[in-house]
C-alpha cells in the first residue's frame, strides 16, 4: 500500500459545485463507484476492494478471492449484484478481468488476454468493454460477460482508452490521442460513428455519462503537464462537465489528483453528485 499520499474521499454537488469530504485516509485509495441505491461507494486500495458507508462513513473489506491485487478498473453490474474487476494477481502479471458477487466471492475469469483494463458494462448486463493491448496497439473492445471472443472497437494509432457505455445502452464514450492530444470520443456500441466531443488545449481522460444521461464528466490535465497518453497522480487537475449532446465544458472542481481520481463512473443515482479522490502529499 502507498503510504506517501492522504487521500481524501469527497462528493461534490453539480449545480452548486459545494463540495463535502467524507473521509480521510492516511494512505492511497482509488476510483470510487456510487451504488444504486445510495448508501455505498466502492473504492479499491492497496490491491483490494473496499465498500464505504456513507451514514457511517466505515469501510469493509470486499472478499474478491484469490484476485488479491486489483486496480483502479472496478464496475458495477447495472443490478448492482456483481462487480467486474481488473486485476494483476496473475502468474504473469497481466492485467485480466474478472467478475465477482458484491457480497463477495471467488472471481470468474471474463478475458484470456492480458492486458486488459475494464471500464463499461453495458446496460443490458450482457457486455463489458476495456481498452486492451493486442500487438503493440491500445484499443477498445467488447466482451460477453460470460467470456468468450473479444470484439475490436477502434482501430487507429495511439491510444484509444476509458470506454463506458451511455445509460442507454446506444453509446460508448471513450478518450482517444488520436487528434494529437487526449480527448473524449463518442461512438455507437458496435463501433460506428466515431466522433470527437472535446476540443482545445487540455488532456480530456475518462468520461462518464450521468445516469439521467444528461451530463458527461471527465478530467482535465493541462496540456504541459503530461503527454498526452498518460494519466498520473498527483497533479493539478479539474473535473469537468459538459452536455451528452456535445458543447463547452465547465469546471466543476479544481484539484490535487489525477489517478485514482475518477477512474469509473462515480455518478450518484439521482445524477446530483460525483464522488471523487483527490489527495495530498505527506510532507
Amino acid at each position: 500500500m502507498k503510504m506517501n499520499v492522504i487521500s481524501f474521499l469527497e462528493t461534490v454537488d453539480v449545480d452548486t459545485g459545494e463540495r463535502q469530504t467524507l473521509a480521510e485516509f492516511d494512505y492511497l485509495i482509488e476510483a470510487p463507484n456510487w451504488t444504486r441505491d445510495g448508501k455505498r461507494l466502492i473504492y479499491n486500495s492497496g490491491g483490494l476492494l473496499y465498500a464505504f458507508d456513507i451514514a457511517s462513513c466505515e469501510s469493509a473489506a470486499i472478499d474478491t478471492g484469490k484476485a488479491n491485487r486489483c486496480n483502479n478498473d472496478h464496475v458495477l453490474s447495472p443490478d448492482n449484484a456483481r462487480i467486474a474487476i481488473s486485476d494483476h494477481s496473475w502468474p504473469d502479471g497481466g492485467s485480466r478481468i474478472s467478475i465477482v458477487p458484491l457480497a463477495g466471492g471467488e472471481p470468474t475469469l471474463v478475458t484470456q488476454l492480458a492486458p486488459s483494463y475494464l471500464h463499461g458494462w453495458s446496460p443490458d448486463g450482457s457486455t463489458l468493454a476495456y481498452c486492451a493491448e493486442r500487438n503493440g496497439q491500445y484499443d477498445i473492445y467488447a466482451i460477453p460477460v460470460e467470456g468468450g471472443g473479444e470484439t475490436r472497437l477502434t482501430d487507429t494509432p495511439g491510444l484509444d482508452d476509458g470506454p463506458e457505455y451511455s445509460p442507454d445502452g446506444r453509446h460508448i464514450w471513450f478518450n482517444s490521442t488520436r487528434s494529437g492530444l487526449m480527448q473524449v470520443w463518442r461512438m455507437n456500441a458496435d463501433g460506428s460513428e466515431q466522433t470527437q466531443m472535446t476540443f482545445g488545449e487540455s488532456n480530456s481522460w475518462f468520461p462518464h455519462v450521468s445516469p439521467d444521461g444528461r451530463t458527461v464528466a471527465h478530467i482535465v490535465y493541462r496540456k504541459g503537464d503530461v503527454e498526452p497518453g498518460d494519466h498520473p497522480p498527483n497533479k493539478h487537475v479539474e473535473i469537468r462537465l459538459m452536455p451528452s449532446e456535445g458543447g463547452v465544458p465547465r469546471t466543476l472542481v479544481q484539484l490535487f489528483g489525477g489517478q485514482g481520481t475518477i477512474n469509473v463512473n462515480s455518478w450518484s443515482p439521482d445524477s446530483k453528485r460525483l464522488a471523487f479522490v483527490s489527495y495530498r502529499l505527506k510532507a
